[in-house]
């Protein structure tokens, strides 16, 4: 007597095996492409070949999608190569003729008397990013956007030039023993903080950071909860959105008071 061979389409078994086989994959290949992906879709799904490519992960184009478009804009400024490092006068004696219109607001020195941010000293790569970004709509303000849509990449390049150019306002900080604050002058590491000195200069400067001294109190102020608020977002990398954030309320009222310290009339050089 002879054994039947198992691998023998008229063996049985061999047959119910198949077709057991075949129905666990037509099944499983309904639940995964087919039912599935139309349970999980948000919007309708178009058709078979549709609910396979979302099974897929491969996106497809369905009658009723929409493409979605970001809303925030990012800088796209690159500081280490954003403005000349070369001293060039014509580009000073240009942006001094530009800066007239600036004047009202920030000062015919580059020194505000209202609570416009000091312009004078301030690193090139600062005011040029600036000007850039309010050019591009990253960053927006009612007075500063209108008057930057105007202005071409060479007479952003010869504002930096001119305000970089002028002396800036030195710190000054009472030497009455009492030390800068804690934010400033060692940041809060618990919280991933570092010193705001080691970026905004008293400590050292960080390519792209601004120098903070003299600045305006509210205006400080006004830019920290900025960026807390997320109303401004042209830092690079969300650096200090994560900062400011992380800071409390008297953090940052003691940061911008420290940054915005002046002599008293009698010893101000202004």
């Amino acid at each position: 007597m002879t054994e039947e061979k198992l691998a023998n389409f008229k063996n049985r078994w061999t047959m119910t095996s198949i077709g057991a086989a075949t129905t666990v994959f037509l099944v499983s290949a309904g639940l995964g492409f087919v039912l599935l992906p139309r349970l999980d879709a948000k919007e309708q799904v178009v058709g078979l070949w549709d609910s396979i490519c979302r099974a897929a992960g491969v996106p497809v184009r369905t009658a009723v999608s929409e493409v979605v478009k970001p809303d925030l804009r990012t800088s796209l400024v690159k500081i280490a190569s954003a403005v000349s490092n070369m001293r060039d006068d014509v580009a000073i004696g240009r942006g001094a003729t530009l800066a007239q219109q600036c004047a009202i607001c920030h000062g015919p020195t580059g020194i505000s008397r209202a609570d416009s941010p000091n312009l004078a000293g301030q690193y090139a790569s600062v005011v040029y990013k600036q000007l850039k970004d309010f050019h591009d709509g990253v960053r927006v303000n009612a007075v500063m956007t209108p008057f930057a849509a105007r202005l071409s990449e060479r007479d952003m390049q010869d504002l930096a030039a001119y305000y970089a150019y002028l002396p800036r306002l030195p710190g000054f900080h009472p030497s009455d023993g009492t030390p800068p604050p804690r934010i400033v002058g060692s940041g809060a590491p618990m919280r991933g903080i570092a010193p705001c000195g080691s970026c905004h200069g008293t400590i050292e400067n960080k390519l792209g950071s601004p120098w903070l001294e003299g600045q305006s109190e509210l205006y400080i102020k006004e830019q920290l909860l900025a960026f807390v608020s997320g109303a401004r977002s042209n830092d690079i990398s969300g650096q200090m959105r994560n900062v400011a954030r992380a800071m409390t309320a008297e953090e940052i009222a003691e940061a911008a008071k420290y940054y915005s310290s002046k002599p008293p009339p009698e010893l101000s050089t202004e």
